[in-house]
């Protein structure tokens, strides 16, 4: 054990946006949900669920009320891709929700990806790569350049396969992995160049997805990121902001809160917390905390109990 950790590791982080506004604000109607249960929750559990177990979840996640939900990592696991296929090719999926398939920013990846969704009603295809300095330098050992010449080439890949088949109602979504230790320049960067790749306009919406992969800050810190990216974001009105919190301080809860006062429009998550790692931030509890100051989550909890 360290005598003094917090003199040698603690982040020297702090946002430079002295007329913040979100401690003015309160949260006054529910955000855009997104299930993460399939996915992150899946990765949370010893024995990963088998395709009858995830299709059981996702009619619950349905009838709890998601109208988004993150059905896989198709090109990573063999059953994902099944999933979804099986969902697509019987019509299992209600109108009004839209499924959400996650892969790295890699060619062969991406490809494996949109396949998985082709024939669906709508889907929204979600990207990443880590822009954090760490990974930059000592995972992937890349310039920022080059990570943003790779976020453009990428989207643009996703574009060209998506746009081959215009029966579906595609969206992109697009994380910087890590967002929250990334230089805010170099996080903006990012994502505008996604937002630009993908030519968001009218009836073509991106959304850029802000994660605290690992949380390292509190969350007025991360409130503070998050209206920061706001105000900044290229062709904002066409963007859905979303937040995707973790739980290693035990604040995910807060983090999430905090964001949607800060300009957050759309809220990742699973039931319970029960996600990857440290785990994802509680849908449930964010629900009923806002059901009781007076604003209906439009989620069906009125039986935890089966829920649980």
């Amino acid at each position: 054990m360290l005598k003094n950790p917090a003199t040698k590791y603690r982040p020297a982080y702090k946002v430079d946006l002295p007329d913040r506004t979100w401690p003015n604000k309160a949260i006054e109607h529910a955000p855009i949900w997104l299930s993460t249960d399939l996915r992150d929750g899946n990765q949370a559990i010893f024995e990963p669920m088998s395709v009858a177990t995830k299709l059981d979840f996702f009619k619950e996640l349905v009838r709890i009320g998601f109208k988004e939900i993150e059905v896989g990592f198709p090109a990573a696991s063999q059953i994902d891709f099944d999933v979804v296929r099986h969902l697509i090719n019987n019509d299992l999926i209600p109108a009004g929700v839209t499924p959400m398939v996650m892969t790295q920013a890699r060619d062969d990846l991406i490809e494996r990806t949109v396949e998985s969704v082709i024939g669906a009603k709508s889907a929204i295809v979600h990207i990443y790569n880590s822009t954090a300095p760490v990974w930059r330098n000592t995972v992937f050992r890349m310039t920022v350049p080059e990570v943003i010449d790779m976020v453009k080439k990428r989207v643009q890949k996703v574009k060209e396969l998506t746009d081959a088949h215009p029966e579906t109602q595609w969206v992109l979504q697009y994380s910087p992995e890590c967002f929250n230790m990334t230089e805010l320049d170099v996080a903006l960067q990012a994502c505008n160049t996604a937002i630009e790749a993908w030519e968001a306009g009218p009836n073509r919406k991106i959304i850029i997805n802000l994660p605290t992969t690992v949380e390292w800050s509190s969350p007025n810190v991360f409130a503070d990121q998050i209206e920061w990216m706001d105000r900044r974001l290229a062709r904002r009105e066409h963007v859905v902001l979303s937040v995707h919190p973790h739980n290693d301080r035990g604040t995910g809860v807060a983090t999430a809160e905090l964001a949607m006062m800060a300009g957050a429009q759309r809220v990742e998550g699973c039931l319970f917390g029960n996600g990857e790692r440290c785990g994802n931030v509680d849908i449930v509890t964010l629900a009923l905390n806002m059901y009781t100051q007076g604003v209906h989550p439009n989620l069906d909890f009125s039986d935890i109990n089966a829920v649980a």
